[in-house]
């Protein structure tokens, strides 16, 4: 397990810097969808390149496997590529995911962007020991509101910001610091047990998630505490949890006592409702860095 306590920062972006789109996962409806993300990285004067492969389909896939490795790959190893910022999510990155080779990466790293699938990269990130992006990717910017855009705009070019919410009353309140990690709850799941799998000792673990039945998030934050993944985090930052209603009523509860009910004989704060995930709203996160998060039981606020 990786035992890494201290994740190295890529260097921060600055006007003239290189932006590379590539898709590593789900192909895109339209290549025009990125096209708001292209426009709003030119105007923070940046150039942006796109992968050779970044609009193809492969049944499921933007492009074969070959394809999208061949794109990342790529994206990782030149050194006048300054971030790669990944065209959505869907499914897919994890079929590449052992064939990557990080080593020129750590001699010249940089961001890495995006959410949902995109949490494979994270954790592998986490695992070599580099902060990542959680963010709106450019298939979202279009509908992204400004917290979205102005949060990633902070994060890339090293601009500390800081985000508050009003708090849930279901919030167990409280301050706390600790490394920020996770992503999407499907994904953390399905990499336990492998090379990815992330170390949480002393971590604030962000999750979210989309379209899922409460029996199955259930289930993964199960999977996780009997990971022993729970125990020993500094905190929880739950995210939007998308499901239809209605049609987990019989369940007997919502994401949010799942959460609860599993994380209830720790003492560290866990905070629901924070505007990150499958959102227009998604607020940049990022991964790797140490945040502090304080909580009452009007607001929570948490700087980067």
């Amino acid at each position: 397990m990786n035992k890494i306590s201290k994740f190295q920062s890529p260097p921060f972006l600055k006007k003239g810097n290189t932006i590379m789109i590539v898709s590593p996962a789900g192909f895109l409806k339209e290549a025009s969808v990125i096209q708001s993300g292209i426009q709003l990285a030119e105007s923070w004067g940046l150039h942006v390149v796109l992968g050779q492969h970044y609009d193809k389909k492969f049944n499921h896939f933007a492009g074969t496997d070959e394809e999208r490795l061949e794109d990342l790959q790529n994206a990782l190893d030149d050194p006048n590529i300054h971030a790669i910022w990944c065209a959505r999510g869907g499914y897919g990155t994890v079929r590449i995911i052992d064939q990557l080779d990080f080593s020129k990466f750590i001699q010249h790293p940089k961001w890495i962007i995006g959410f949902s699938d995109i949490t494979t990269l994270h954790c592998q990130l986490h695992k070599i020991g580099f902060q990542s992006l959680h963010a709106t990717m450019p298939g979202g910017i279009a509908s992204a509101t400004t917290l979205a855009k102005e949060t990633l705009y902070n994060a890339l070019f090293h601009k500390p910001y800081q985000i508050n919410i009003p708090s849930n009353s279901l919030n167990k309140t409280g301050s706390t610091e600790g490394i920020l990690v996770g992503g999407n709850l499907s994904i953390i799941d399905s990499m336990l047990s492998s090379a990815s799998q992330i170390d949480w000792k002393d971590k604030i673990m962000f999750i979210e998630e989309v379209g899922e039945h409460l029996y199955r998030v259930d289930r993964m934050i199960y999977s996780l505490k009997r990971s022993g993944a729970l125990e020993h985090l500094k905190g929880i930052i739950v995210g939007d949890f998308e499901y239809e209603v209605e049609s987990n009523l019989q369940f007997g509860g919502s994401h949010r006592e799942i959460i609860l009910n599993a994380a209830k004989a720790y003492s560290y704060p866990v905070i629901f409702d924070f505007p990150a995930g499958h959102i227009n709203n998604n607020a940049a996160l990022i991964f790797g860095k140490k945040i502090r998060l304080i909580s009452n039981l009007e607001t929570t606020q948490i700087n980067f």
